[in-house]
């Protein structure tokens, strides 16, 4: 009779393992694909405007920042932790 206790407290135990396995949650991935978006919409502004000289300052200033930020938040959604809260969890 003590070998179905050990296959219960296992699989419990296994649950346990599977809900933590995941690292991030979901908002690391909207902030991901929200920083994504700004990465493609930077890219968009600095290819447009095709009747516009190529030093233009909106490709060659606005456009790079637009990127360079669209990074910075990718790099942010990654080591970003949200806070976990046990009861709203547990509510799920």
């Amino acid at each position: 009779m003590a070998a179905p206790q050990k296959n219960k407290v296992s699989k419990t135990a296994e649950k346990k393992v599977v809900n933590q396995f995941m690292v991030f949650k979901k908002q690391n991935y909207m902030l991901l694909l929200a920083s994504l978006a700004v990465i493609v919409i930077g890219f968009i502004v600095m290819g447009s405007g095709k009747d516009k000289p190529f030093d233009d300052p909106t490709k060659i200033t606005v456009a790079p920042i637009i990127v360079i930020l669209g990074f910075a938040l990718g790099v942010f959604s990654i080591l970003f932790t949200p806070k976990s809260n046990d009861n709203q969890e547990a509510g799920k």
